[in-house]
C-alpha cells in the first residue's frame, strides 16, 4: 500500500530513465555514471544507483532521489518537482483542502497563465478574421495545418488588453500576468498586452510546458507602434526573462527534438522558429533554434546532455567579432564537434525547406567541419602569398586552432596551416603559444571552485570505516563492544546509528544492507545512501579491508583521546591561574590516565 503521491511516483518512475532524459548516462558496473551538470568537470563524477534509486556527485557532493535531481536541474522548488514528476508518472495530485488554489506556488500560477494564454492565442488564430489572415500567411510559408497544431501556433489580437482581460476573467491578477511576461505596466500604472497583432510561437521547456512566447509581424502594412514614434515595430518580440523563461537557457524545439538528437547523435541548430518547424516537418526532427540569441554556455551545457555533435545552419562572419562567432568559440572550447552548413546568400533554412526539402538535406550532408570551414573561408578572403595576407590569415585561424582540446588534432591543423602559408611549422607553433584565449570574453564560466565545508580528519575516517564495512558486512564483527562503548561512542550520531543497525542485522544473520532494511532516521538514511553508493563504486582489495578497518578504528580512538587531552590541558592551565591545587591534581591524574591510552 503506497502512503503518498511521492511513494507512488517513485514506484512508477525509474531513476535511470528520469536522469537519463536530462544527461547522458554510461553503465559503470551495477551503476551508471555521467559528467555532472551542476559543476564543470572533465571526468564523470556523478553516479546513479538503479538498485537504491539515488544519485550522487562525488565532485560537488550534490545528491538524493529523483525529486532532488529534478529540483536541481530544473531550478525549481519541491512542489514544482513533484508536479513535473507526477505528470510524467501519470499520478494525479488531488487537492487535500479547499484552499488549494491559494496555496499554489508562484511558478505554478505562471505556468497556468502561459497555458491559458496559448489556448487563447490558438483560438484567435482559428476564429478571428485577422487570425485567419495570419494563418493564411503561415500556410503560405509552407507550414502545414498539423504543424500549426503540433507547435500550438496562435495569434494575438491587435487590442490593448484582450489577453489580459481574458486572464483576469479566469481569476489571475494583472500583476501576475505582467510577471509572466504577457503584459506591460505603463508609467501611469495601467497594464496593456505585450503581444498585439502578431503571430505567436509558444516556447516550451523540456517537459513541453509553455514558459514564454515569440511574436512575429506578418505583414509589412501592419500598424506602427504608437508608443515608439513613427518607426515600424520590431519584426520579432519575445517574452522578457521571467520566473519561467530565460532566453539564455532555452532552445526552441528541444522538447520535441531531444530524443531524435540522441538517436541521430547530432543536433541541427538554426536561428528561428519557422526554420525549426519546417525542418521538423521535413523529417529533420533533431533541429532546435537559438531564437535570435547567440549560443550561450547554458544552452551548450544542455545540448551536451544529448550529443557532442552540432551542425550549424546560420550566417557566419568569421572575420568579425559577432555574437554568432563567440557562440561558436564557446562550443569549440566545450569540446563539441562542429560542422557548418553553408547556406546560399540571403536564404535561410525555412526558405530552402519550403521550396525543396531535399536541397536542404544535401546542404546538411555536404556540411564542413568547423576547421575546414574556417580554413576555406579565411583563405578565400586574403592573399596567402603576401606577408599582410599571411598575418591576417594567422590572426583568424590561430585562436581557432588553440581552442581544439585534443592536442593530436591541434597538431594536424598546425601542420596544415604551415603548409598552406608555406612557413615553418615551428614558427606556427611559436605564434600559437603567444595566443591567449580570453574565455571570459565569450561568456565561458571558469572552472568552478567548489567551496564545500571541509571535513575533519575524524569525519573522513568515520566515512571510510563505514564504507569498508558496507563493502564486506561480515567485518562488522571487528567493532567489538567494550564496557565504555569504544569505539562506537566516538562516532557521530549518524555513524553510531548505522553501525549499531548493521551489528544487529549481523547478529540476526541478515547481511542485506539495503536502506529499506535498516531502521534509520531520514537524516541518517541520506548519509547511508551516500556511503553505500560510494562503497559500490570504489574498488578495494577485499583482503586489505580488515586491516584498514582496524587502522581506522585506532586512529579514530587516538584522535578522540588527543581531543580529550587538549581539553584537559586547557582546564589545567585555567586551574593553575586560579591556584586551585586540588583541581590541578585531579585533572593531571586524568590526563595521565588518557595519555596511556594513546595507541
Amino acid at each position: 500500500m503506497l502512503n503518498s503521491p511521492i511513494d507512488e511516483i517513485k514506484s512508477r518512475l525509474d531513476i535511470i530513465e528520469v536522469i537519463g532524459s536530462y544527461i547522458k548516462l554510461k553503465k559503470a558496473g551495477a551503476n551508471y555514471r555521467a559528467l555532472c551538470p551542476f559543476h564543470s568537470e572533465k571526468n564523470p563524477s556523478l553516479f546513479v544507483s538503479p538498485t537504491r534509486q539515488i544519485w550522487h556527485c562525488f565532485g560537488c557532493q550534490k545528491g538524493g532521489d529523483i525529486f532532488a535531481f529534478v529540483k536541481e536541474i530544473e531550478g525549481v522548488e519541491f512542489g514544482d518537482a513533484l508536479r513535473i514528476l507526477a505528470q510524467r508518472a501519470g499520478v494525479e495530485l488531488k487537492p487535500r483542502y479547499p484552499e488549494w488554489q491559494k496555496l499554489k506556488t508562484e511558478r505554478q500560477r505562471a505556468y497556468e497563465i502561459c497555458e491559458l494564454a496559448t489556448k487563447f492565442f490558438a483560438k484567435q488564430l482559428e476564429g478571428s478574421s485577422a487570425g485567419k489572415e495570419a494563418k493564411k500567411y503561415l500556410l503560405g510559408r509552407g507550414i502545414k495545418e498539423e504543424s500549426i497544431k503540433k507547435w500550438r501556433i496562435g495569434y494575438s489580437p491587435d487590442t490593448w488588453s484582450g489577453l489580459s482581460d481574458f486572464l483576469v476573467s479566469n481569476e489571475y491578477k494583472r500583476e501576475e500576468i505582467e510577471k509572466a511576461g504577457l503584459a506591460i505596466k505603463s508609467e501611469q500604472g495601467s497594464f496593456y498586452d505585450r503581444f498585439r497583432g502578431r503571430i505567436i510561437f509558444p516556447i516550451f521547456d523540456l517537459n513541453s510546458q509553455v514558459i514564454g512566447f515569440g511574436g512575429r509581424i506578418f505583414s509589412v502594412n501592419q500598424r506602427k507602434d504608437q508608443r515608439e514614434s513613427a518607426e515600424p515595430i520590431a519584426k520579432y518580440i519575445n517574452t522578457p526573462n521571467t520566473l519561467l523563461y530565460d532566453k539564455s537557457r532555452v532552445l526552441y524545439g528541444l522538447d520535441k527534438a531531444k530524443l531524435e538528437i540522441r538517436k541521430k547523435d547530432f543536433c541541427l541548430l538554426v536561428e528561428g522558429y519557422t526554420d525549426t518547424i519546417l525542418a521538423h516537418q521535413a523529417g529533420m526532427e533533431n533541429t532546435v533554434a537559438t531564437s535570435g540569441t547567440a549560443l550561450t554556455s547554458y544552452q551548450l551545457a544542455i545540448l551536451k546532455r544529448y550529443s557532442d555533435n552540432l551542425f550549424l545552419a546560420f550566417d557566419m562572419d568569421i572575420a568579425g567579432d559577432s555574437a554568432t562567432k563567440r557562440g561558436i568559440d564557446l562550443a569549440q572550447l566545450r569540446g563539441f564537434n562542429l560542422k557548418i552548413i553553408t547556406l546560399p546568400k540571403d536564404r535561410d533554412p525555412a526558405d530552402i525547406i519550403s521550396k525543396d526539402p531535399k536541397e536542404f538535406e544535401r546542404l546538411v550532408n555536404n556540411s564542413l567541419s568547423i576547421l575546414d570551414f574556417y580554413f576555406q573561408n579565411t583563405f578565400s578572403k586574403f592573399d596567402k602569398a603576401s606577408p599582410e595576407g599571411k598575418k591576417a590569415i594567422s590572426k583568424i585561424l590561430l585562436p581557432v586552432i588553440k581552442r581544439i582540446p585534443n592536442k593530436i588534432e591541434q597538431s594536424f591543423w598546425v601542420s596544415k596551416l604551415a603548409k598552406e602559408l608555406e612557413v615553418k611549422e615551428s614558427d606556427v607553433e611559436e605564434e600559437l603559444r603567444k595566443i591567449k584565449l580570453e574565455e571570459e570574453t565569450f561568456g565561458l564560466e571558469k572552472e568552478e571552485i567548489i567551496n564545500l565545508p571541509q571535513k575533519s580528519r575524524k569525519e573522513l575516517l568515520e566515512e571510510r570505516l563505514i564504507l569498508l564495512i558496507l563493502k564486506k558486512p561480515e567485518n562488522i564483527n571487528l567493532i567489538e563492544d567494550t564496557p565504555e562503548g569504544y569505539p562506537i561512542s566516538y562516532l557521530s550520531l549518524k555513524g553510531k546509528e548505522i553501525l549499531l543497525n548493521l551489528k544487529k542485522r549481523r547478529e540476526l544473520k541478515q547481511d542485506s544492507v539495503q536502506v529499506k532494511d535498516l531502521n534509520l532516521s531520514p537524516e541518517t538514511q541520506d548519509y547511508f545512501d551516500y556511503l553505500a553508493l560510494k562503497s559500490e563504486i570504489e574498488e578495494i582489495e577485499e583482503k586489505a579491508i580488515p586491516e584498514e578497518i582496524k587502522l581506522c578504528l585506532k586512529e579514530i580512538q587516538s584522535l578522540e583521546i588527543k581531543n580529550k587531552l587538549n581539553a584537559l590541558t586547557k582546564e589545567i592551565k585555567k586551574a593553575e591561574e586560579e591556584k586551585n591545587f586540588e583541581k590541578i591534581k585531579k585533572l593531571t591524574q586524568e590526563f595521565s590516565q588518557h595519555a596511556k591510552e594513546i595507541i
